[in-house]
């Protein structure tokens, strides 16, 4: 956003910019001409001075062949939120429920999923491991 000002985020990101260009051997120069703007603009961006917009991120993302995301991974945080991720909810501990636990959802999971012959499959493949660990 405009006139928001800058935070240890965006030296934290303006810092892998810098770690990145130097790698990929690309002058300041060279970077700040493929975003339009001014060497000294980017030395801004690179000391968190001013915010790098997401499209300019974008390019120098392409540039690099870095992935946007490596930017922003282990960036300080200035608060408590936990954004969800796109995979599973969060799933308790196995000391939760313990092995018993386990053993409960999968069996249930192989109950109402599986057929006949495989759930007998299943069964014997639990019998000789239980055989193979002195059950």
């Amino acid at each position: 956003m405009a006139g928001q000002k800058t935070d240890q985020r965006d030296v934290y990101v303006g810092q892998r910019i810098a770690e990145q260009r130097r790698k990929a051997s690309l002058t300041q120069r060279r970077v700040a001409q493929s975003f339009g703007m001014s060497a000294a603009q980017l030395q801004k961006y690179e000391k968190g001075t001013n915010r790098i917009s997401a499209v300019h991120l974008d390019i120098f993302s392409r540039m690099t062949g870095v992935p946007m995301d490596y930017f922003f991974k282990g960036m300080p945080r200035n608060d408590d939120f936990v954004a969800p991720g796109f995979g599973e909810r969060e799933q308790s501990a196995l000391s939760d429920g313990g092995l018993k636990g386990l053993a409960e959802i999968v069996g249930r999971h192989i109950t109402e999923n599986f057929s006949e012959e495989a759930r007998r499959d299943v069964a014997d493949a639990i019998r000789a491991l239980e055989s193979k660990i002195g059950g």
